[in-house]
């Protein structure tokens, strides 16, 4: 039998095997491009399980599982941590009323975590993440019975999962003609074989836990910011508001454990407790996961939230700020110095807020506490990217794409602090989608997900919004925009391999549409020209091209030349992206 001690060491172990070995995960890329990032977003998602379940340890194996869950859920980050998120999530569900458990009930819970995880993707697809989870998860309901210890079982565990992660390239073809296993499974191998070693060893119950990130450069990649906020203005959007303007001056958030009240609560209804919190606040968010609801609000009445909450269980973690406190404060540092200003910049007040990062534009002072009818929250990466969204109906950008990805969390934050009553969430990349829809999930507002998987896409639907039109034809028609959008991306690939019947050198400049690589060549000019013509096949009016960071000024100037030479009767944009791995992306409508 294992408890929550015991479980607590298991997922120590396993997030240090992961960590360990997360260079190695993003290295098993389907394509030759520098996008590994699957390692960097398990570990990420498994570091913040981690550290709730370090915050809040419990002998009871039930217990001990919700908080690792808490924490997955929240900080979840791509495809892959998403789903892992959603594997622990429904193990924790199934153990949550055992303080231990044997071979039987831990060979239900992960049957469990396969069902919710199977539940969470739209379009499962075999070979992958899923199918180790499944075939593991199955083996051990198979043996439970006949298994006597919890070592045991997860020895077993580990081995049929990681026998099915070697049958993976023969279920995803891609996966073979590169010549690798699913980067995913590969990452869930490695958390089971923390959890199998730790059960059968003498390590001992005080053995460090790993709430550390192994963070992109550690792993070979470039870093990048997690968030980027909106664009900077030259003095704080606090500065223009006076304090006395702030009306909802307490900055709230508090948990409800409704386990701990000792006594019966009435029924959690969420509508009516966030209308009656409306009534006198605003910037209100709650979460209700199980038996803890998360609140957030910016209140008048700081008693009179505290008192509608109590009945529904015993309030924890109370933090209660004076936000005209920190205004004053944020005042008197601009005028004392530039560096000042800077630490004020982060405070939270009610035009601007800060919340790991994220950052509406300047709001005025009219403006603060009214909900605008719409919102729109995009993912990019590179300041010009960013630039282009903002000038063009998106108001909160988040910085990520294929190498850092925003957590579920990093979502529900932006989503916390843009004052609007309907968001769209454009993800702009097919790696953050679930995450993107796991956080309009959570977050209890009117909050739409337009899946958009490339930046074209994403301004594509920007520019078809419509203030004046309702929630559906908005979405609607930001959807079938996005559709109509054929993108193209130029970067390096980084080894030799062979793949869509091209043959690719590392090092190399790769033109890939769409999610086909369709040329390779040692010339960054004679791939962008090949990518265009093979784009161009379909028709076009009009070439969009944003230039990264990589970007040569020289090559730009002879595209531009050669499109007007060549396809006379298109017309060219070329806009500053900024973006880094990519030197050009190509937007044709």
């Amino acid at each position: 039998m294992i408890n929550g001690t015991d479980f607590h060491r298991m997922a120590a172990a396993g997030a240090e095997s992961l960590q360990r070995n997360a260079e190695h995960v993003n290295a098993l890329n389907v394509f030759p491009v520098p996008d590994g990032d699957t390692g960097t977003n398990m570990n990420l998602t498994m570091t913040s399980g981690m550290k709730e379940l370090h915050s809040k340890p419990s002998p009871s194996l039930g217990k001990a599982a919700e908080a690792l869950s808490k924490g997955l859920l929240m900080g979840a980050r791509g495809n892959s941590g998403v789903i892992l998120s959603q594997l622990f999530r429904g193990f924790s569900k199934s153990l949550a009323a055992m303080d231990e458990a044997g071979p039987v009930q831990l060979a239900a819970a992960l049957q469990n975590g396969v069902d919710m995880a199977y539940k969470a993707v739209v379009k499962p697809v075999e070979g992958t993440i899923l199918t180790v989870a499944r075939e593991a998860a199955k083996h051990a309901v198979q043996i439970a019975r006949r298994t006597a210890t919890a070592d045991e079982l997860m020895r077993e565990v580990h081995a049929k999962a990681y026998e099915a992660l070697q049958r993976t390239p023969d279920q995803l073809p891609v996966l073979k003609q590169v010549g690798v296993v699913d980067s995913g499974g590969q990452g869930l191998v490695f958390i089971y074989e923390g959890f199998a070693k730790v059960l059968s060893s003498d390590m001992p119950a005080d053995e460090p836990v790993i709430t550390e990130a192994a963070w992109p450069e550690d792993v070979g990649m470039s870093a990048q910011p997690a968030v980027q906020a909106a664009r900077p203005a030259p003095t704080s959007a606090q500065s223009k508001l006076a304090t006395g303007d702030i009306e909802f001056l307490y900055d709230m958030e508090f948990f409800i454990d409704r386990k701990l009240a000792g006594r019966t609560v009435p029924a959690f209804d969420e509508r009516r407790f966030k209308e009656a919190l409306a009534k006198d606040g605003d910037s209100i968010l709650v979460i209700e996961s199980d038996d803890v609801i998360k609140v957030h609000v910016h209140s008048r009445r700081p008693g009179d939230v505290l008192n509608l909450a109590l009945p529904y269980g015993e309030l924890i973690d109370i933090h209660i700020l004076n936000m005209r406190e920190q205004h004053r404060d944020l005042l008197e540092g601009e005028a004392h110095s530039a560096s000042d200003d800077q630490q004020a910049a982060e405070a939270l007040a009610a035009a601007e807020v800060l919340t790991g990062g994220v950052a509406p534009q300047s709001v005025s002072p009219d403006q603060v506490h009214e909900l605008a009818p719409y919102g729109i929250i995009a993912v990019a990466m590179g300041e010009g990217i960013a630039d282009i969204l903002l000038d063009n109906n998106v108001d909160i950008v988040l910085s990520g794409g294929q190498t850092m990805n925003p957590s579920t969390e990093d979502f529900l934050k932006a989503i916390e602090v843009l004052q609007a009553e309907h968001i769209y969430l454009l993800p702009n990349n097919g790696n953050i989608i679930l995450a993107a829809e796991q956080a309009a999930e959570l977050s209890g507002r009117s909050v739409k997900v337009i899946p958009t998987r490339t930046v074209p896409q994403g301004l594509a639907a920007a520019l078809a919004f419509k203030e004046d039109e309702s929630v559906e034809r908005n979405a609607d028609w930001m959807k079938r925009a996005a559709d109509s959008v054929r993108t193209g991306q130029v970067t390096q690939a980084v080894r030799d391999t062979n793949i869509d019947d091209v043959s690719i050198r590392e090092g190399d400049f790769i033109g890939i549409r769409e999610k086909a690589i369709v040329v390779s060549t040692a010339d960054l000019l004679d791939t962008c020209r090949t990518l265009l013509d093979r784009m161009l096949e379909d028709g076009g009016d009009l070439i969009t091209v944003l230039t990264g960071e990589d970007a040569d000024n020289d090559v730009t100037k002879q595209l531009a030349s050669w499109v007007a030479s060549e396809h006379a009767d298109v017309e060219l944009e070329v806009l500053a992206g900024g973006q880094p791995l990519y030197p050009y992306l190509f937007a044709i409508e």
